[in-house]
């Protein structure tokens, strides 16, 4: 199985050269220290930057540059900065290429709750609702299972909806899965030394496999 770090390579994987790219709080922010190297790629945080660059070594934070899960974090060369307003502005305008997102539930026709549990003490919704409405493709960054086992790839979600039928890929621990047109997580990849009977086991939803299922490469 892979762990968060490796999630965040493989997603790394799915970024092209030119892309204006946004990065989600949790795993997806830790996809910033693996962009290729050579690939002119401009990573969007919705508090108001783009530029952002990986994480600083210890000793190097400075605590006024964070992004919107409040990380401190490095600025490229070439960066801008300014208020939240125009940021959402250019979600909203959909400037940006591709959204990564983390999640706590995706179903098996794209829909995805990702902020709220009920009864649960949350500060807002955050940049999320906007980045879902107005993304054209949408990776998530996920575990495929909670803590007690279940499986959050579901024929339902069963939390708050975040969107509906937006999610295009999904890559946790175990699997690289596409969400397909008509319904159904389509298996692409296995982690390595992962089943493609393990990943059944812990895909309450749809599971489509097709014909030998390739190992990631990372």
């Amino acid at each position: 199985m892979l762990d968060k770090e490796g999630i965040a390579k493989r997603i790394a994987k799915e970024i092209k050269d030119g892309y204006y790219v946004n990065l989600g709080i949790g795993i997806p922010t830790l996809v910033a220290n693996y962009i290729p190297k050579g690939m002119d790629v401009v990573l969007q945080s919705e508090n108001g930057l783009l530029g952002i660059g990986p994480f600083p070594f210890e000793g190097e934070e400075d605590p006024d540059t964070i992004n919107a899960g409040k990380q401190t974090i490095t600025i490229l060369p070439g960066s801008a900065i300014f208020d939240s307003a125009m940021s959402f502005g250019m979600i909203r305008a959909k400037k940006v290429d591709l959204t990564i997102l983390g999640a706590m539930e995706v179903s098996e026709h794209g829909d995805i709750a990702s902020w709220k549990i009920p009864g649960k003490m949350v500060k807002g919704m955050g940049g999320a609702m906007d980045l879902v409405a107005s993304a054209e493709n949408i990776i998530v960054a996920m575990q495929h299972v909670n803590k007690a086992g279940e499986s959050k790839l579901l024929s339902k979600c069963s939390l708050p909806l975040t969107g509906i039928n937006c999610v295009k890929k999904i890559v946790t621990e175990l699997a690289v899965l596409q969400v397909l047109p008509e319904g159904g997580f389509k298996l692409l990849e296995r982690a390595p030394g992962v089943s493609v009977e393990e990943i059944k086991a812990a895909t309450a939803g749809k599971l489509i496999v097709e014909g030998e299922v390739p190992e990631m490469v990372i």
